[in-house]
């Protein structure tokens, strides 16, 4: 048989894996379970990476595959050697890297993780023996806080719904949980929507309902450039059945609508802070209402929750009302009461390090959103709390931020400046919003970073205010990840607070 037809067939858990040769680029969380999934379907593994958790690699020989350790910069003779059939890419690997492009050049078929797991989908199936019904979610900001929204909605209709795929828990993980879903809610990332977009008609998803909820450059130096980003990002409406839910604020996510190859049938459901349509969610009068998924849409709504409620649990920042309306609407796609939306939203929280109120103390409140890792996010975190002590900087992954000093940063109070590569960030303020006092730190400062951003935010206000860290920027050039630029950051205001109660025994502090 043909390799092309045997990779055609290979649609089921239960299809004829074994002694496939597939090469698997990577060993991160993602990589493990593409290889640890691989050998028990039967195929023959062979995983490449630079490097390796020891955990990983002292598993790798036990699940039957192979690895190889080493230089990836060019193509390794063990690659060449074992001939791969096909090869899976973990989703750090740009189109661009040498075993990619090495990769397309032989013609050997290119897989994400995502693929595999929707070809073997059918392992664990529902009592009518289909398998989960999967929702995809993606946009340059808010796809995490949507997909566990949209994952606690299903829950709360009484789905078996798994938040899964970029989120942190690899979408092959929750294929091969023993106890099965009704739901797969998936997040993807622009990478691994480019991955998806190579899959061969065989390979490509036919989801129930796909949202992007926003566009911005971002990953520009991974994709190449915007108008490929873009790309990426439209492949997540492809095949979608029944809901292409989108932005109606962001014409490029109605644009993507317009253009995809979807199944006959899907409806286009928007949402935005506005008046919904008849085919849409949204916002009257305070109260958030479905008049998408309801049969008396032209003529009323039916109300989800208020904003006032919202508040009361802190989600009524304007970019969390539109995650929440966007997750409303995959959700009641799917049969979930505006009751069940309603009762979910009052014990819902905010991921870590996601507009997270770290400190309150002495009217200066922190909030750490260290999860703005680009333009478009910083944007909306500054919306929320305007006249904010801004901390920005970092890894600008190719991206410019003179339009977001312009706007959104130039109603700051004041900025502080952090990063590697600062310069770029403080010539955007010189010529966009030089009323803005600004301060920077810089790496050979005296101590921690973050104490020291924190000294000087606090001395920036007179009074009360706000201290928001949205860097606008990945955080790879000064810590592990923006979980730990996080950390540090309330660690520094905690240690900040405590100073100043011991120099005032009376204070009273008021920490989160």
């Amino acid at each position: 048989m043909e390799i092309t037809e045997r990779l055609d067939a290979l649609t089921s858990w239960h299809a004829d894996w074994k002694g496939l040769r597939v090469a698997v680029l990577g060993l991160s969380v993602t990589g493990f379970s593409t290889a640890d999934t691989l050998t028990e379907l039967g195929a023959e593994v062979l995983v490449l990476s630079e490097s390796a958790k020891e955990e990983y690699a002292r598993l790798i020989p036990v699940i039957g595959a192979r690895l190889e350790l080493g230089s990836l910069a060019e193509v390794p003779d063990a690659l060449r050697e074992f001939a791969p059939e096909v090869v899976i890419a973990s989703p750090g690997f740009p189109p661009t890297h040498p075993l990619i492009e090495w990769t397309i050049q032989q013609g050997i078929a290119l897989w994400g993780d995502v693929e595999l797991a929707w070809r073997v989908r059918d392992k664990v199936v529902r009592a009518d023996g289909t398998p989960a019904e999967w929702v995809l979610i993606t946009g340059t900001n808010g796809k995490t806080t949507t997909t566990e929204l949209t994952a606690s909605f299903l829950t709360a209709g009484g789905l078996r719904a798994a938040p899964c795929g970029n989120i942190g828990i690899p979408v092959l993980d929750a294929v091969r949980d023993p106890g099965g879903f009704d739901v797969l809610v998936v997040e993807l990332s622009s990478h691994q929507l480019w991955y998806l977009g190579r899959s061969a008609p065989a390979g490509q998803l036919v989801p129930h309902a796909a949202s992007c909820l926003n566009l911005a450059d971002d990953h520009l130096v991974w994709h190449g450039s915007a108008e490929a980003y873009r790309a990426a990002k439209a492949f997540v409406y492809r095949n979608t059945r029944v809901a292409c839910v989108y932005n109606k604020s962001d014409e490029a996510t109605l644009r993507m609508v317009e253009e995809a190859d979807v199944i006959e049938g899907a409806r286009a459901i928007g949402f935005d802070l506005g008046t919904p349509g008849p085919s849409d969610v949204g916002v009257v009068d305070g109260i958030l209402v479905d008049r998408a998924f309801h049969d008396d849409r032209r003529h009323s709504a039916l109300e989800l929750t208020t904003v006032a409620e919202l508040a009361s649990v802190g989600l009524s920042a304007p970019h969390i009302v539109q995650n929440i309306l966007a997750a409303s609407a995959l959700a009641r796609s799917l049969g979930t009461s505006p009751a069940d939306i309603h009762d979910a939203l009052q014990t819902f929280t905010m991921d870590a390090h996601r507009i997270q109120i770290v400190a309150e103390h002495r009217g200066i409140r922190w909030v750490d959103d260290s999860k703005a890792t680009n333009p478009h996010a910083a944007a909306s975190s500054l919306r929320a709390y305007p006249g904010a002590v801004w901390i920005v900087g970092g890894d600008l992954k190719g991206v410019a931020l003179g339009d977001l000093v312009e706007h959104a940063g130039s109603t700051a109070s004041a900025a502080v400046v952090i990063g590697a590569d600062r310069e770029p960030v403080l010539s955007a303020f010189r010529r966009h919003a030089p009323h803005v006092p600004v301060a920077e730190v810089v790496p050979a400062d005296t101590g921690e970073v973050m104490d020291r951003v924190v000294e000087l935010a606090a001395g920036m206000i007179d009074g009360e205010g706000t201290v928001l860290l949205a860097p606008a920027a990945a955080s790879f050039d000064q810590f592990r990840s923006y979980a730990d630029r996080g950390e540090r950051f309330a660690a520094a205001v905690r240690a900040w607070i405590e100073r100043g109660s011991a120099d005032d025994p009376d204070g009273s502090p008021a920490t989160h």
